[in-house]
C-alpha cells in the first residue's frame, strides 16, 4: 500500500517534534543556536513547527545532531534506533570523540599479534592474532579464541563461537579496544601505548575480562601488542605461534615487555 502523502505543516510538526527531542540534551536553547549559529528567533520557529529549515541549515543540523533528514519524515526515536548508539548528542563529544580519532598513522590496517598470561591457566602464556581495519570512521579488529582456550572453559569450539570483535578508541595516553564475543556473552577491556622499538611496531598494556571476583584464574594481566602487517609472509609465520606457551616460548620482545615474575599493579 502506497504510503499517505503527507502535507507541509504535518511535515513542519514532524519536523519541529524531533527538534525538540533533540535539544532536549541541552541545557540552554540560546546555546544550542549559538552552536549552530541559528538566530534564536528562527530556532524557535523551527522547534513550534512553523517553518522549515533551508538545505544548508538542515545539513548543519543534521550533521551536529547525527542523523539524516529523514528528522522531516519519522520520529526521531526511530531514527536512533536503527542509527550508531554512541554517535548520539549524548555521548558523541564523550564516548564517540575517541572513536573517530584513530588514524592509520597511529594504529595501522593490518594484524596483530598479541602475548599476555592465560586468565585460565596458570603460569601460561596465551599468543593470539587479530586484525584491524577500518569501518567507514570506525577502527574494528576481529579475532577468534583458541580452541585450547575455549575447551578448558567447557564452550563450543566452532569458529562462530570463537569470534569476537571490538572498536578502537583514543585516548590521551594511548588506545582502548573493547571487544566481545557475539550477542555479548563475554567481553574485555584493552588498554595500549606506543612503546620504542627498532620498528616502531609494539604497544603495551594491560587486559581485563568480564567475570566475577568469585571466578578463579587472572582478571586483569599485562598485554603486548605487535604491529605484522598485511604480508602472508609475515602473517603466517605469526599465526603458526597462536595458542598456549610457557614463559620461555614467549616470542622475545613480547617476553621482555610482560615482565614475567613481576606482580602486575
Amino acid at each position: 500500500m502506497a504510503k499517505a502523502k503527507r502535507s507541509p505543516s504535518e511535515l513542519r510538526a514532524m519536523f519541529g517534534a524531533n527538534l525538540r527531542t533533540l535539544a532536549a540534551d541541552y541545557a540552554s536553547i540560546s546555546d544550542l543556536s549559538r552552536q549552530l549559529e541559528i538566530n534564536r528567533t528562527q530556532f524557535n520557529r523551527y522547534l513550534s513547527g512553523e517553518s522549515f529549515p533551508r538545505p544548508d541549515v538542515l545539513d548543519r543540523i543534521c550533521t551536529f545532531f547525527g542523523v539524516d533528514a529523514r528528522v522531516l519524515l519519522e520520529p526521531v526515536s526511530q531514527i536512533q534506533s536503527r542509527r550508531d548508539p554512541i554517535n548520539t548528542p549524548f555521548l558523541r563529544d564523550y564516548v564517540a570523540a575517541g572513536i573517530g580519532d584513530v588514524s592509520e598513522m597511529l594504529f595501522p590496517n593490518g594484524f596483530y599479534r598479541f602475548a599476555r598470561r592465560s586468565f585460565v591457566k596458570e603460569d601460561v602464556y596465551f599468543v593470539g592474532l587479530l586484525h584491524v581495519r577500518r569501518d567507514g570512521e570506525t577502527t574494528v579488529a576481529r579475532g577468534y579464541e583458541s580452541k585450547d582456550a575455549m575447551q578448558l572453559q567447557d564452550l563450543p569450539t566452532d569458529a562462530a563461537t570463537r569470534e569476537y570483535r571490538g572498536l578502537v578508541m583514543r585516548q590521551e595516553n594511548g588506545l582502548v579496544l573493547l571487544a566481545a564475543r557475539k550477542n555479548a556473552m563475554t567481553a574485555s577491556f584493552n588498554f595500549l601505548s606506543k612503546v620504542a622499538s627498532f620498528e616502531d611496531n609494539y604497544w603495551v598494556g594491560y587486559t581485563t575480562r568480564t567475570v566475577p571476583e568469585t571466578v578463579d584464574g587472572l582478571r586483569v594481566t599485562r598485554l603486548s601488542f605487535e604491529f605484522v602487517g598485511t604480508s602472508l609472509k609475515k602473517v603466517l609465520p605469526a599465526a603458526r605461534t597462536v595458542g598456549f606457551c610457557k614463559e620461555e616460548d614467549l616470542p622475545p620482545f613480547h617476553r621482555r615487555q610482560l615482565n614475567p615474575g613481576v606482580p602486575f599493579s
